[in-house]
């Protein structure tokens, strides 16, 4: 009998080269610098750095609405900071130093960011579904340095299909990117071009690949991933003999997980409309250390919990943690990893007599496989919302310049129900 990792490599050495469908060259719009050398309209969010349990933490945007899509970067010195109403940068000791709205970037909404440590760049994805052209593109941007206050390409690719925003992903040589709708749902450029500000091509896959990898190892090849029912798919894409981007083979494993089911809408206190809790596909994914790393939104006994995993390259477990409670709820995950393999997740709590809440909790490397430490509380919401979408995500991320410090941004309930938001540094 073959074993299951032997039949795994059998399928690595035997997979069959896929090609991209089609290309096109789109050329960038330059900004040559964030602000548009000072022209470009304002936005003032955030700041108030203070000490929350032991952690810097600081405001970010605090003018969302239910579905503040928030998100961090860091690296080059800054905390570069998204949301569905635009851009900030902070140093990191929680300052603001500048801010610009979506419209400076061409537009769009559902930001994803990333800081490459391989590259030094920033980039960031936009969906623009109300562009008067009706291209609805998906607008790439990506710095010409770690500076997030210098030049910035934004690359408009059409995507007339698209029904929603993506997910963002980049290796050493690949940025990559996947969203629902039409037959052509992931395309792939090249970062050398990106961050030169050349005309770059862009390369279309049939279907979709699945979700692109944050890649923190220095490799050139991009990682998809996809989970259904049963298995977990790793998809890899490197360069073929033209230099073109080819899938170089996948790999698919059972996952075995214990939940599974997607998160049902959570209570708040208050209320009885109920919050949305995020999704059972992760909302960002990470390698470090040749290892796959996420966490998602799922069904626990009824309520919204937390799974959290480890996976090898060969589609096998190396460990998965459980954050869940028998009252209260948690929702809206992101993970964060560092060089040393120390993790941190990044999430929100709500319950019967709770309003959303910002929560991180986090483990060192050598700590017994599968647990975190206690939770610990980022600042309490204040108010219900109407109920329905919220996040709709949030953001957790490596420090860039040292790959050891990691970073969240979660969610809070305002006053009015809204969603604003705070940003905190985990040291290690």
């Amino acid at each position: 009998m073959i074993s299951l990792s032997a039949a795994l490599f059998l399928n690595l050495v035997t997979a069959q080269q896929i090609e991209p469908v089609r290309s096109e060259v789109i050329a960038p719009l330059r900004n040559p610098t964030f602000n548009k050398g000072g022209s470009a309209k304002k936005r003032v969010q955030g700041g108030n750095p203070r000490t929350v349990n032991g952690l810097l933490a600081f405001d970010g945007s605090q003018d969302g609405n239910r579905q503040v899509d928030p998100q961090i970067a860091v690296g080059g010195g800054y905390v570069f900071h998204g949301t569905n109403s635009g851009f900030v940068i902070y140093d990191k000791k929680g300052n603001y130093v500048d801010g610009v709205p979506q419209s400076e970037f061409n537009g769009g909404i559902d930001p994803k960011l990333f800081f490459c440590p391989n590259t030094g760049v920033f980039g960031f994805d936009l969906w623009n579904p109300w562009d008067a052209e009706k291209k609805k593109p998906v607008n790439i941007s990506v710095s010409e340095s770690s500076d997030p206050r210098g030049a910035w390409n934004t690359y408009p690719v059409p995507a007339p299909n698209g029904v929603d925003g993506g997910a963002i992903g980049c290796s050493r040589r690949w940025i990559g990117y996947s969203f629902p709708g039409g037959s052509e749902q992931t395309f792939v450029l090249s970062m050398d071009e990106a961050k030169k500000g050349k005309p770059a091509k862009v390369y279309h896959f049939a279907g979709s690949l699945g979700h692109p990898v944050l890649t923190q190892d220095p490799q050139d090849d991009l990682y998809f991933v996809k989970l259904n029912d049963r298995e977990i798919i790793l998809t890899l894409v490197g360069s073929g003999a033209k230099g073109t981007p080819v899938v170089k083979n996948v790999v698919r494993a059972p996952h075995s997980f214990k939940h599974f089911g997607w998160p049902p809408a959570s209570p708040m206190k208050g209320t009885e409309a109920k919050t949305a809790s995020g999704d059972r596909n992760p909302k960002n994914i990470v390698l470090q250390s040749r290892h796959i790393w996420f966490s998602h939104a799922v069904n626990v006994n009824g309520r919204a919990g937390i799974q959290w995993h480890q996976v090898r390259l060969d589609g096998t477990f190396v460990q998965s943690g459980l954050i869940a409670n028998e009252v209260n709820s948690y929702i809206q995950t992101t993970i964060g990893v560092n060089r040393k393999n120390d993790v941190v997740v990044g999430f929100q709590e709500t319950g019967p007599d709770l309003f959303i809440s910002p929560r991180v909790a986090w483990r060192k490397a050598g700590d017994r496989a599968g647990a975190l430490g206690a939770i610990t509380s980022l600042g309490e919401g204040v108010a219900a919302t109407e109920g329905g979408a919220w996040g709709d995500y949030s953001g957790t991320c490596v420090d860039g310049d040292n790959l050891r410090d990691i970073w969240t941004i979660q969610s809070i309930a305002n006053s009015a129900g809204r969603g604003s938001t705070v940003i905190a540094r985990v040291p290690f």
